[in-house]
């Protein structure tokens, strides 16, 4: 279901001049700026700061579906992330993980909204070896 980290496919982040790194991106930066450039975080490795999995999931979405807060570093710079787990990778807090896009993270006529209406593609996360 996912594919390799490829150029087509970036975990777009925002860098802003004070330094600071956001994802997802947000139009102003903590210290008020504008964007001043992007980072691919698929690029690095994170890691776990905790994970859960959810066994009541919205319309759509796999049934159990573990989720994890991850930590990159990117230069000194931490940039922490949410997103899914890759099905049949077991984790543990301070475990190591990359992004992996995925092209879809749920099922795109399972919910109210029109299919059209909205992207169902991302990142999950898979532990490293």
């Amino acid at each position: 279901m996912s594919d390799s980290n490829s150029n087509a496919h970036e975990m777009e982040a925002y860098r802003y001049s004070d330094g600071s790194i956001t994802y997802p991106g947000h139009p102003v930066g903590p210290d008020g700026s504008e964007p001043e450039g992007t980072v691919d975080l698929s690029q690095y490795t994170a890691t776990v700061v905790t994970w859960t999995t959810s066994m009541a999931t919205p319309p759509g979405v796999r049934q159990p579906n573990t989720i994890a807060i991850v930590e990159f570093d990117v230069d000194g710079e931490p940039v922490r992330a949410i997103g899914q787990v890759e099905e049949g990778s077991e984790l543990d807090i301070g475990d190591e993980v990359e992004a992996v896009y995925c092209e879809e993270l749920r099922e795109p006529g399972a919910g109210i909204r029109h299919p059209d209406s909205q992207e169902w593609d991302g990142f999950r996360f898979v532990a490293t070896e």
